[in-house]
């Protein structure tokens, strides 16, 4: 059975690394964005890791221009933004695709263990969200619309 940890992710700087690093650790993966509307979102998810980092979870961005050209930048860019404007902490991963054929290997297998609304794989915006466990399992997937707050009693259950 395939889990979280069978993949490999390029981080903000460039640098390959394998999701094995977070084995045994809770995780919430999302697509991120700094021109969206739920940008603020990154004070929530910054919130969270800071929160509940020490019992063993982490929050995994996932910069993607796939949804209205909302993440334009390069790595940089991006990750002066996350830290001069939320001063991001969690880890950063470089920008990749989440939906059509050059989809990133962790992203096809994300959206096929947790469908969307009415049984969909494609993630319909930035800042979709997916809780993972300590086995690396996907645990639920959250839309966009859903605040970071509003996930951590989930979030707290696994830890």
């Amino acid at each position: 059975m395939t889990t979280l940890y069978d993949f490999t992710a390029r981080d903000i700087a460039g640098k390959d690394v394998p999701l094995e690093t977070f084995r045994g650790k809770v995780l919430l993966i999302v697509n991120t964005a700094s021109q969206c509307g739920f940008t603020k979102q990154y004070e929530g998810l910054e919130r969270l890791y800071e929160d509940l980092n020490g019992r063993g979870f982490a929050v995994l961005g996932f910069p993607c221009n796939q949804f209205g050209g909302q993440e334009p930048g390069d790595a940089d860019e991006i990750a002066s933004f996350c830290k001069l404007t939320y001063d991001v902490r969690f880890p950063m991963f470089a920008k990749i695709d989440v939906n059509g054929a050059s989809a990133h290997p962790l992203y096809q297998w994300l959206k096929r263990q947790a469908k969307g609304l009415l049984g969909s794989e494609a993630i319909k915006w930035n800042f979709t969200k997916f809780l993972i466990d300590r086995d690396g399992h996907v645990v639920d997937r959250f839309a966009p619309t859903t605040e970071p707050a509003a996930i951590k009693p989930e979030i707290e259950r696994l830890l």
